[in-house]
């Protein structure tokens, strides 16, 4: 396995661990309502920091994207909303099966989603079986599968040691929501496929390979902006007992800690993507699509870490921590084996 190939791997860590960590710091904040703290935080995420980023990288800002006709950029804006449905979609499984059923089948569902479905579209899967590298990639993404699932179970085992249930426990709506989850989380992995026309003209502006991916999220996150901002304000609109007025008229000590966790917390989840276009960077292109493989698996697998550093796991007994360590592994062997079949 080639140095670049481990570079891709490594990067792709460092998005999942940052993706793992981002809600920490909205667990800080006080008195808000969810509306109001994600649509803060994302207004960091999606609309600050990839402008701010494009804006620097880019030797003409304005230029480089007029330079894109409506029809190359209504692909990429068109899978960024629907990315952002999918992160809708995410916290109302979460609501309804509880985390670790709600994690195990949308993630699921996203990785496999995202990570076939765009060899088969462009007409490529069956290139898979044909090759060594090609088939030690699916094999991979089958191991990965497995290790969500075991992650997802030692979760499980937590709640029920802890006596956690979902606030709203609801199977069949939380199944129907849980894939459609998996299925819209998973227009990332097709924005950045329909956004490579953006990645080669950042390349011919001279951007380092690193970055050519980052000028892209002006346009992809800023579908997703669209449907989570909209989704966000009609319920700040709609529903009773939210109010943006009322968020903002706290003491102002707590108000300004408020907005500084809420943006700290869309930095991170910006990092997550600045690093995963780093990974995407290292991965070679006739394999582009595993990069979203590695990002799910290992977001599973540093969330896991994450719960186990903040002490989450204690008191549940050694069986949902032995479980939770065996997916772990699991997660970590998909890594090496899709590495292998990078190197084929």
């Amino acid at each position: 396995m080639n140095s670049a190939i481990i570079a891709g791997i490594f990067w792709h860590f460092v998005g999942a661990a940052s993706a793992a960590c981002f809600y920490a710091p909205f667990k800080q904040v006080k008195r808000w309502s969810w509306e109001t703290m994600w649509s803060v935080g994302g207004v960091m995420s999606w609309l600050i920091l990839p402008w701010a980023v494009s804006a620097v990288l880019l030797p003409d800002f304005w230029a480089y994207y007029s330079s894109f006709s409506f029809s190359q950029l209504l692909p990429v804006f068109i899978f960024g909303a629907m990315w952002g449905v999918g992160n809708i979609n995410y916290g109302l499984t979460m609501r309804y099966l509880g985390m670790s059923m709600g994690i195990g089948i949308a993630i699921g569902i996203t990785l496999v989603v995202g990570t076939l479905m765009t060899p088969l579209i462009q007409g490529r899967f069956g290139e898979l079986f044909a090759s060594t590298g090609g088939r030690l990639t699916l094999l991979g993404v089958f191991v990965a599968l497995i290790g969500v699932a075991i992650v997802s179970r030692a979760g499980l085992l937590k709640e029920r040691a802890l006596g956690i249930n979902a606030e709203e426990f609801n199977l069949k709506k939380g199944l129907v929501l849980a894939v459609t989850c998996g299925i819209f989380s998973a227009g990332m992995s097709f924005a950045m496929d329909a956004a490579k026309p953006m990645h080669e003209a950042a390349a011919q502006a001279g951007i380092d390979p690193l970055y050519v991916a980052l000028p892209g999220y002006v346009v992809i996150m800023g579908g997703g902006a669209l449907v989570n901002l909209a989704f966000c304000f009609f319920r700040l609109a709609t529903k009773p007992g939210l109010s943006v007025r009322k968020d903002f008229s706290l003491a102002k000590p707590l108000l300004l800690a408020n907005i500084a966790f809420a943006v700290l917390g869309g930095t991170m989840w910006y990092l997550r993507f600045f690093f995963y276009a780093w990974g995407h960077a290292k991965i070679p292109p006739q394999y582009d699509y595993v990069s979203w493989m590695l990002h799910m698996s290992l977001y599973v697998l540093c969330g896991g870490l994450v719960g186990l550093l903040m002490k989450e796991w204690k008191s549940v007994g050694r069986r949902p921590i032995g479980v939770l360590s065996i997916g772990c592994v699991v997660i970590v062997i998909a890594a090496n084996i899709v590495g292998l079949g990078l190197a084929a």
